[in-house]
C-alpha cells in the first residue's frame, strides 16, 4: 500500500462516514451540505486512487462526478423545495 491509497483509505474511513451520518440525520439543508460534501470526498477518493493504481482512465470517474455532483444537488433542492410546509395544511386557503 503505497500513500496514495492510504490517503483515499483515510478519506472513505474518517470523512464519508461522517458525511453519510449527517446525511442520514438532521434538517433538510444540512443533509444538502452533508451530501454536497460527501460528493466532494467521493470526488477527491477517485483523484487518489488513480495516483495509487497507476492508470489515469480513472480519472474519468472524478470528472463525471465533479459534472454530474451539482446537478444532483440542484434536484435535491428542486425537490425539497416542492414540499412546502404552509400554515394552513391540505392547500387550503384562509378565508377573507
Amino acid at each position: 500500500m503505497n500513500a496514495w491509497a492510504a490517503a483515499s483509505l483515510v478519506l472513505l474511513a474518517g470523512a464519508a462516514p461522517a458525511c453519510l451520518w449527517v446525511v442520514a440525520r438532521g434538517l433538510t439543508i444540512r443533509r444538502l451540505v452533508g451530501a454536497s460534501l460527501l460528493s466532494t470526498v467521493v470526488g477527491a477518493v477517485f483523484l487518489l486512487l488513480p495516483m495509487a493504481y497507476e492508470r489515469s482512465s480513472y480519472q474519468d470517474l472524478a470528472l463525471v462526478l465533479a459534472v454530474l455532483a451539482p446537478a444532483g444537488t440542484l434536484v435535491f433542492t428542486r425537490f425539497v423545495a416542492g414540499q412546502r410546509h404552509d400554515a394552513h395544511p391540505h392547500g387550503s386557503t384562509p378565508e377573507t
